[in-house]
């Protein structure tokens, strides 16, 4: 195998795709993605899902939830590893209120 055709393939696997259920799709990194318990689950090498092996995750959740999530998920990802003195804005204020009570079923779901 070429190393280019290397370098593409992890390029690849290192995506995931997030599809709502009105048929939008969202890109995320795949150590982003696993910052879901759910996500992670589906994700697992291990796991026989099939999308483990296409990297593509379909959502019952409207674009706008998904969205959420994934901004969240980024947020997650970026502030987990922060120090104790670092000050980490609060993600509550980027929340629209008409879609909280959505988004907090769909966050318990997705575990994140």
């Amino acid at each position: 195998m070429p190393e280019d055709a290397t370098v593409q393939a992890s390029d690849s696997e290192e995506w995931v795709r997030l599809t709502s259920s009105d048929g939008y799709d969202y890109l995320v990194r795949k150590k982003v993605a696993l910052c879901s318990g759910t996500l992670r689950n589906m994700l697992s090498s291990e796991s026989r899902f099939s999308e483990a092996l296409s990297n593509k995750v379909p959502m019952n959740e409207r674009a706008v939830i998904v969205e959420k999530l994934c901004e969240y998920l980024i947020y997650k990802s970026v502030y987990e590893h922060a120090k104790k003195n670092e000050e980490i804005p609060d993600f509550q204020e980027r929340v629209y209120p008409e879609i909280s009570l959505e988004l907090l079923v769909a966050a318990d779901y997705y575990d994140a």
